[in-house]
Parts: C-alpha cells; structure tokens; sequence
C-alpha cells in the first residue's frame, strides 16, 4: 500500500488513540496535505519538531496495525465483498450452481473473520 494510502487508514482507524496535538498535526499531513513548513509555523513549533512529531505517530499507528490489524482485515473483506460482486454480476448462467458455492464460501470466510 502506497505511503499516503497507508497513512489515511492507520488514521481512520487508530487516530483517536493519539493525543489532540498528535492528531492535529497528523492530520494536517495526512487528511489536509498540509506541509511541514506550514503547519510548523500555524502550530508554533519548528519544522523539524513537526518532522519528529509524524515520524512518532507513523510508529505508534503502526504499532498498533502490527498489533490490531484492523486495517488488514478491512482491506481483505473489502476485496473479498468486491469478488463476491463480480461473481453475482458476471457468472455464466452454465455455472450458476458453482457461482454460488465460490460466494458462499467467500461470504462464510468473511464471517469467520469478523
């Protein structure tokens, strides 16, 4: 997953676990696209500061992803729901019967996992 993309979901999905000015500042970067400079001198701070302080939330999001893995999970049954759509959209009449074990095996794994 691309830097940007992995930084929005560990926010989604972890961001309230930081304090007020971690998830001020991350998400200025990460949701305002907002630059060090900038939010350097909007939060008073040096831009070195705002450097350190992102670099210390993409480990502690990350820490909690190793931990939780939430974001793993999402992204899988989102690719499993987007399958078993293509199946409903696109089966061969021919396969009706196999169309629909392969979608209730999926939706069964999907189960499981929750």
């Amino acid at each position: 997953m691309e830097q940007i993309g992995r930084r929005v979901f560990l926010y989604d999905f972890y961001g309230e676990l930081l304090t007020d000015h971690q998830k001020e500042v991350y998400g200025d970067v990460v949701l305002n696209d907002m630059s060090l400079s900038e939010i350097a001198e909007e939060q008073g701070i040096s831009r070195q500061g705002v450097h350190d302080l992102i670099r210390r939330c993409d480990r502690i999001l990350s820490g909690y992803e190793e931990k939780l893995h939430l974001v793993e999970r999402f992204l899988k049954t989102k690719e499993d729901v987007r399958l078993i759509r293509e199946l409903s959209r696109h089966h061969d009449p021919d396969h009706t019967e196999e169309t629909l074990k392969e979608i209730y095996r999926i939706s069964g794994q999907i189960l499981e996992e929750l």
